[in-house]
């Protein structure tokens, strides 16, 4: 498996979002999430990049970029880093993880997750924008071969990475102020969150699982699943890294669970409604026995949108408080 969301559960991902959700009919729902808008707020105004310039790459490469009139990024997040940064009119297309309604019409340019370099160049891009994960690598190369400059950009590990890839993209763009400012809005409204977060003497444990009731798969995460972060900045700990689970995800277990002893359960939306929402989710093995399940306590937030750590990172971690606490929360 490839490291994190970003990698180790991209093609799960990208079946979870492009299949319909199969199972019984949910009979009980998760707490009403606070809505994370499907739309990006771009910054007001609109940057004039400065080209060229050359960056470098994730992979240590030097990139030219002469020209960002015709953009291809390859990722639900990075997508949104550039339409919030003001350029979206500049994207010609994008991957299934691009949720978000500014870019609901742009041609899809990859299958499940995996690149098509013939729909990618067909389009004429004057740069691509990519995870290090991102892939095939044969994908990726013919792209380069074909002149195009790509630049690739570390997966998102957590909330620390999301100065750093707004940096990144901003600077291919040739707009280093608007991504200095965007990266201050974002870090500004994450503080308001995270200072409004209720002060409990026991901090709740949160087991993030991965469902895809459709294909059977039931995954625990732990260490490096990208959500350790998210749920510290919640008042929360991640139940599973802290039972001692050292890989990103495990395959899901009774045993895990009991271990895991979670008082709240994260899931992705489309997740829960494959398992047939909470009263499926309290049907798995060992969820039940769980104080979690016990309570029927469930946090759900968007596929699209969970651990992407970018400009809409504030609105997640307001709806994961939001479920978690309910009431609690101001």
């Amino acid at each position: 498996m490839r490291t994190r969301l970003a990698g180790a559960l991209v093609p799960l991902l990208a079946l979870a979002l492009a299949a319909t959700a199969c199972g019984d009919p949910p009979q009980a729902a998760a707490a009403k999430p606070a809505a994370v808008a499907d739309r990006v707020e771009p910054l007001t105004g609109t940057p004039s990049p400065r080209l060229p310039v050359t960056v470098t790459s994730a992979d240590g490469r030097k990139v030219t970029v002469r020209q960002a009139r015709r953009i291809v990024p390859l990722s639900g997040s990075l997508s949104e880093i550039v339409f919030t940064l003001g350029l979206g009119d500049r994207v010609v297309a994008r991957d299934i993880t691009a949720t978000f309604r500014q870019a609901a019409k742009l041609p899809v340019v990859t299958r499940n997750h995996d690149v098509s370099a013939e729909s990618v160049l067909s389009l004429e891009p004057d740069l691509v924008l990519a995870e290090t994960t991102t892939g095939p690598e044969e994908a990726m190369d013919q792209i380069r071969a074909a002149g195009v400059p790509v630049l690739l950009v570390d997966p998102a590990q957590g909330l620390d990475d999301v100065g750093p890839r707004i940096a990144a993209v901003a600077g291919a763009l040739g707009v280093p102020g608007a991504g200095e400012q965007l990266t201050r809005r974002t870090r500004d409204r994450i503080a308001v969150v995270r200072a409004a977060v209720p002060h409990e003497r026991t901090k709740p444990r949160v087991a993030f699982l991965y469902l895809r009731g459709s294909a059977s798969v039931y995954l625990i995460g732990g260490r490096g699943s990208g959500a350790t972060s998210l749920l510290a900045a919640a008042g929360a700990v991640d139940a599973g890294a802290a039972s001692g689970l050292t890989k990103d995800f495990t395959a899901l277990t009774a045993e895990a669970l009991v271990k895991a002893a979670p008082d709240a359960i994260l899931v992705m939306t489309k997740g829960l409604e494959s398992v047939g929402g909470v009263d499926g989710l309290v049907r798995i093995p060992g969820v039940a026995q769980t104080p979690a399940g016990m309570d029927r306590r469930v946090v759900s937030v968007e596929d699209g949108v969970l651990l992407n750590y970018g400009p809409r990172t504030d609105q997640v971690l307001k709806s994961v408080v939001a479920q978690l606490y309910g009431d609690g929360a101001r």
